[in-house]
């Protein structure tokens, strides 16, 4: 049956475009798009002007399961997903235990199908157990749909295990995303160092760790010739590096957290553990130059980094929380504040959240074109509100933009033509 969704602001990241017109979605898929008014037959939504864009594909988003469902788990992480306008979300292997066989990949993969409305495309660990020791069975689990490796916020720290892992990746042609942190340096820090660090007393890591784990990766690839994804660039000291890389035209590409993006080092305040995240919030500075990259294609992908954590998590002195916060809500009404300050345009703030990363990782969605899947969001990127993290569908709580004044709200969602969000309105 064939569904029109008609008088829209058609964002085409494609394209870099905006146009006014309308979408047909028949069989799951994008049958037509019509620029200006529709005259053809079929029922007809009337978007009222709103903006239509591919769905968000999210990159680096963790659900808890196995091992921890009562942070987050398929069921509650599609929901809050399709009420942020994320059509697929790609999973990290940082669970409990780790996904690094193909047995647990089966398990997670099994469950995301029954229990989640959006899609979900997991990820597999690069070592067993994230240990940093020894390769997984990489070809094995590419086999049975793992769509990257990565050992997460774990840096593999032995360079000939790192070089090994990443060989083998690239004879594969699988893609490896790494953290760029050097752990070293890292361990145990809980603020980016500075005046700000020191006057509040907590342990800091130098953003030089960032522009060393990266060199050292870069290095790697060079050697290897493998695909490489850096999933947070944070600091203004790395990008050099970055586009060095890219320039001598090795296969990289590079992510930034919409919480880099939009928070910076001074929202700690009075030690408030909600924006305790993984690297930690940076300078005013480097928030700005990595606003930079993304407008130019630089950094090509931004992401939520979703990672719940229960209260008894974050109730903690700062030092000792845990670091994260989720994100699959907050993600489009945060990176509005990108627009609605000036610094990017829809195209390009949609070529960043949906087209690259389909692109990065083979996926056929984050197009507005003919025969794309009929992912889509439908949205109402001035619409006010205050954020009251009780009213989340994550199972966890932990936004930094609890009580903020924000502006972006999804009206809509749709995957593979079918709507999903709001929940009322869904065909199951």
């Amino acid at each position: 049956m064939r569904t029109v969704l008609a008088n829209a602001r058609l964002i085409d990241p494609e394209a870099g475009r905006e146009i006014f017109g309308a979408v047909a979605l028949e069989a799951g898929r994008i049958s037509e798009i019509v620029d200006g008014d529709w005259s053809g037959d079929g029922p007809v939504l009337d978007c009222s002007g709103k903006c239509l864009a591919p769905g968000i594909v999210d990159v680096g988003v963790k659900v808890s399961e196995p091992g921890e469902r009562h942070k987050e788990s398929f069921a509650s992480a599609g929901r809050a997903a399709a009420a942020g306008g994320v059509t697929t979300i790609v999973t990290r292997p940082d669970t409990t235990p780790a996904i690094d066989t193909p047995e647990v990949l089966e398990f997670v993969s099994r469950r995301a199908a029954e229990d989640s409305v959006v899609r979900v495309v997991p990820m597999a660990a690069l070592t067993k157990a994230r240990a940093g020791r020894e390769m997984t069975e990489i070809g094995f689990l590419r086999d049975a749909g793992a769509a990257a490796f990565t050992d997460c916020d774990r840096v593999i720290a032995d360079t000939k295990v790192a070089s090994r892992a990443l060989r083998y990746s690239g004879a594969l042609g699988a893609l490896v995303i790494g953290h760029v942190q050097d752990p070293g340096l890292s361990a145990g820090a809980a603020a980016t160092s500075g005046k700000f660090a020191s006057l509040r007393g907590l342990p800091g890591v130098s953003p030089m760790a960032e522009r060393m784990a990266l060199d050292r990766d870069i290095a790697l690839i060079e050697m290897t010739g493998a695909r490489y994804h850096a999933d947070q660039i944070t600091t203004a000291r790395a990008l050099p590096a970055l586009e060095r890389a890219k320039r001598n035209g090795l296969d990289i590409t590079a992510g930034a957290s919409i919480h880099h993006l939009t928070l910076n080092e001074l929202d700690v305040g009075a030690y408030r553990t909600f924006f305790k995240i993984k690297p930690p919030l940076r300078s005013e500075e480097d928030r700005l130059a990595i606003i930079e990259a993304v407008a130019s294609g630089l950094i090509d992908i931004i992401c939520s980094m979703h990672t719940p954590q229960d209260e008894e998590s974050k109730r903690l002195p700062f030092e000792e929380a845990a670091s994260g916060a989720v994100s699959l809500e907050t993600l489009l009404p945060a990176a509005m504040r990108l627009v609605h300050g000036g610094h990017l345009d829809l195209p390009t703030l949609w070529r960043a959240l949906s087209l690259n990363p389909a692109q990065r990782l083979g996926l056929e969605g984050g197009r507005l074109a003919k025969g794309a899947p009929a992912d889509l969001v439908l949205f109402d990127p001035d619409a006010p509100f205050v954020m009251d993290r009780f009213t989340l569908r994550s199972k966890s709580k932990n936004t930094p933009f609890d009580g903020q004044r924000m502006e972006g709200r999804v009206l809509g969602t749709w995957v593979a033509g079918r709507r999903v969000f709001p929940e009322e309105m869904s065909d199951a």
